[in-house]
């Protein structure tokens, strides 16, 4: 086991690393981009790629290797934040359920099955179109079932780790269900739901660029991946550039967080 568990650790140090490295840029993008995102050229209209310009220009001559630096910053963080925050809340929520049981459980399990009788994206568009575009409305409307993930995993693992003999000792110590939640279970639980939040954000990344790609997230003209996919889509013929550089930028981040949660549940499930 050990001579499987080292190259997965260091596998997962790797991938790591290399996310941390991309938050870094996208928060560094404002200072960082070669060109101006917003500013147009028309002398430089869906130019090729080249020294000046390294992934071309779009319709309006702005620099889509600056635009896509810039739409890291909105996409990653956006997204970031939408994880931490639904993953607080589920989380919360499965622990009341499982915990305590009772009114509670079956009040919050019902909500979660209506919820999740209906696909995420087609109740994301529901929702984001009632609320209108907008970034903040984009994050509301994938937030909306985000959060029943983490309540339903940590309602089952919760259920199990009652039964476990430092939880009764817990009790018998006197500790306060609160407590006894936050201190000595949620510690023990916490590895399948980061993994699962780790995972999450590759999904939510792609929602929130679907959104954006419908007119209902991010609006032009700020930059945005899933926005720029939308602005290009009528002229991907001329400029495939202008398409394949932020939807290029969409696929590799969410199969890097995807793998990243893989490996991090992999390295969890070896022993030793």
């Amino acid at each position: 086991m050990k001579i499987k568990r080292e190259p997965l650790r260091r596998r997962f140090v790797l991938l790591l690393i290399i996310a941390v490295f991309l938050l870094i840029i996208s928060l560094l993008a404002p200072f960082i981009v070669p060109n101006s995102p917003y500013k147009n050229d028309a002398s430089a209209i869906r130019s090729a790629p080249s020294h000046q310009y390294i992934f071309g220009t779009d319709s309006l001559g702005r620099c889509v290797f600056s635009r896509v630096l810039m739409g890291a910053k909105t996409s990653i963080c956006a997204t970031l934040i939408l994880v931490f925050i639904t993953f607080i809340f589920g989380t919360f929520v499965g622990l009341l359920c499982g915990y305590y049981g009772g009114l509670i459980d079956s009040i919050f399990m019902r909500l979660i099955d209506i919820l999740l009788s209906v696909p995420q994206m087609v109740l994301a568009i529901a929702v984001a179109g009632a609320l209108g575009g907008g970034m903040i409305n984009a994050m509301i409307a994938l937030g909306f079932t985000s959060w029943t993930l983490y309540a339903r995993l940590a309602k089952s693992q919760t259920i199990s780790a009652k039964q476990e003999d430092y939880v009764h000792a817990a009790r018998l110590g006197g500790n306060s269900g609160t407590r006894i939640m936050l201190v000595h279970i949620l510690p023990n639980i916490a590895g399948p739901l980061l993994v699962n939040a780790t995972i999450q954000i590759g999904t939510l990344l792609i929602g929130f660029a679907g959104l954006s790609f419908l007119g209902l997230g991010v609006q032009v003209p700020q930059a945005e991946w899933g926005s720029m996919i939308s602005e290009s889509r009528a002229y991907v013929q001329l400029a495939p550039w202008t398409v394949l550089a932020p939807g290029s930028a969409i696929v590799l981040t969410a199969l890097l967080f995807n793998y990243l949660g893989d490996t991090a549940r992999d390295l969890l499930e070896v022993k030793g």
